[in-house]
């Protein structure tokens, strides 16, 4: 049997994926309202030409289906992954963690993006509100901003009083060796983005009616305290970046490249490979000849409309 043929299954259900995921972006698309032609026409003058649209997704496709192998691989093994995701307000995090998630098994896999503390998180071990959200055997859990808030956003908005944000930086180093200790793989990535790609894209939300909730009054102050925001990331990396859990920055300017650059690297940290799966064969349906099935009132049913 030629290669061609062998591999004909595999790439079948490639180009299957591919127009179904092509369909979804092309809906994407199509709902969001049309961008001023001026900020339409900066925001093409400002970037030059990404990755192909098709290879884009065929690469995509690619690393999730071995995302797919990594959670077999680690409930199969029982290990546990922690990946914190950190960086400038509309870096790119988000899309990443989505495009991780979007077709793993969210028992598996999950997300944690904890909102403000409340007075009584306030009052505690500034770590204990992210202790309950750590994986146990089996899980991969992505953190959506994590502990890292008190280097960052706390302490440049004046949330954390300066020996707060001192005391932090003596303890995270021990937690997260803590982690290590415990058979935790932990990851860190901080997104980066230039500040005129920022400015740009907040700009995209302010006139996008679908993406203006991504705006937060945080957001929009991270504008002014640009300069804060950078001494803060570059004491964060010289104080926390410590062997046992280093960062990787990722760049984030060019979306499609964050992306794939980004799972791609998650894949390579962890030793995964094929598990044993037992083979999955559909049982025959029992058949009652003395069953029969009730008619159910019609306002139970979703009116079809389309």
């Amino acid at each position: 049997m030629t290669e061609a043929k062998q591999n004909s299954p595999a790439r079948d259900w490639l180009e299957a994926e591919l127009a179904d995921t092509l369909d979804e972006d092309y809906e994407l698309e199509m709902s969001e309202p049309a961008l001023s032609l001026e900020i339409a026409k900066i925001y093409k003058n400002a970037h030059p030409p990404s990755m192909d649209r098709l290879q884009y997704f065929r690469d995509l496709i690619t690393l999730q289906s071995e995302l797919i192998k990594l959670q077999s691989w680690v409930a199969y093994t029982r290990k546990k992954l922690v990946v914190v995701f950190e960086g400038r307000d509309s870096a790119g995090k988000g899309g990443v963690i989505k495009r991780i998630t979007q077709r793993l098994n969210p028992r598996i896999c999950r997300v944690v993006a904890l909102p403000a503390p409340t007075e009584r998180e306030k009052s505690q071990w500034y770590f204990q509100r992210y202790v309950p959200h750590l994986p146990a055997g089996g899980e991969i859990v992505l953190f959506d901003r994590s502990w890292y808030n008190r280097s960052g956003v706390e302490r440049v908005m004046g949330f954390a009083e300066p020996d707060q944000v001192e005391e932090f930086f003596r303890d995270v180093p021990e937690f997260e060796r803590m982690l290590v200790r415990s058979r935790i793989t932990l990851v860190k990535y901080w997104f980066s983005i230039t500040d005129e790609e920022q400015q740009m894209r907040f700009q995209m939300r302010i006139h996008d009616p679908m993406k203006q909730w991504k705006l937060s009054p945080m957001d929009l102050q991270s504008r002014v305290r640009w300069e804060q925001y950078t001494k803060a990331k570059e004491e964060t990396f010289a104080r926390t970046n410590i062997p046992e859990a280093p960062w990787f920055i990722v760049e984030g300017n060019d979306k499609k490249r964050a992306r794939l650059n980004c799972i791609d690297h998650l894949l390579k940290q962890m030793p995964y490979e094929e598990v044993p799966h037992e083979e999955i064969t559909l049982p025959d349906r029992v058949f009652n000849p003395e069953y029969e099935r009730q008619v159910l009132p019609r306002e139970l049913y979703v009116p079809e409309k389309y």
